[in-house]
């Protein structure tokens, strides 16, 4: 059996926290790390976060994506930090993560800003009023202005991931890559992806993946086949 990865991290998108206990229970010790979302969150995702860090010893990525003024998010944070769970969500605008961070002070909690969602080309941005240029390149400058507000890391697709690990200010920060498919998977709603392996060559220190493991029919082989992928040629000359 796959010794367990951190690297990947498993969104439990799944209907109900019965169903993600069931997917987490039979992954076993192949999986060590949980994304919980928007999704769970009014069926006990919180409750599901807690149990699996606390019973079953594995790390959680709580997945809000908060936005909102500053004082908000300031005591939203500081509510969730005292569960000590690894990765929040936040929206890359500096003043909610300086907002978030000062929520999370001495947690064990590391806020993680959003770039722009992976599921969002440019005819998308247009629609939202987003100012003009390509997409990467948005990307890359919002994440360089919510490391400068003090995120732990971003989130962005693994097309980005290296143009952000070359910026300076991305030195010691983590990179976060949902938009994820192994080879032959179908992309769903997701845009802007690539395989495992090169998101890790590209520079992701995590990448997030649901749906082709948890609406696999064999989840077991799916995790183990991305886990393989993390020790290919092409992971191992990680962009660093």
């Amino acid at each position: 059996m796959p010794v367990a990865d951190d690297r990947l991290i498993v969104a439990l998108d799944v209907p109900n926290v019965l169903d993600g206990l069931a997917l987490a229970e039979k992954l076993g010790d192949r999986v060590s790390f949980y994304k919980i979302g928007l999704g769970m969150l009014t069926g006990g995702g919180l409750a599901l976060a807690n149990e699996l860090k606390d019973e079953h010893g594995k790390r959680i990525f709580l997945d809000m994506k908060l936005f909102d003024i500053g004082a908000t998010i300031e005591a939203a944070v500081r509510g969730i930090a005292q569960f000590n769970l690894d990765f929040l969500t936040v929206h890359g605008d500096p003043h909610v993560v300086r907002a978030a961070q000062e929520g999370a002070a001495g947690s064990h909690t590391k806020i993680l800003a959003v770039t722009i969602l992976t599921s969002l080309e440019r005819p998308d941005l247009d629609e939202s009023c987003f100012k003009d240029g390509g997409v990467a390149d948005l990307v890359v400058e919002r994440a360089g202005k919510a490391f400068l507000a003090g995120a732990d890391g971003v989130i962005a697709s693994p097309q980005e991931a290296s143009l952000i690990r070359a910026l300076p200010e991305s030195d010691g920060k983590l990179i976060v890559t949902p938009g994820v498919r192994p080879v032959g998977a179908a992309l769903g709603d997701q845009k802007r992806v690539t395989t495992p392996a090169q998101a890790i060559a590209n520079g992701a220190d995590h990448v997030v993946v649901g749906r082709p493991i948890w609406a696999a029919a064999d989840p077991v082989s799916a995790s183990e086949s991305i886990l393989a992928e993390f020790q290919s040629a092409q992971a191992l000359q990680a962009n660093r």
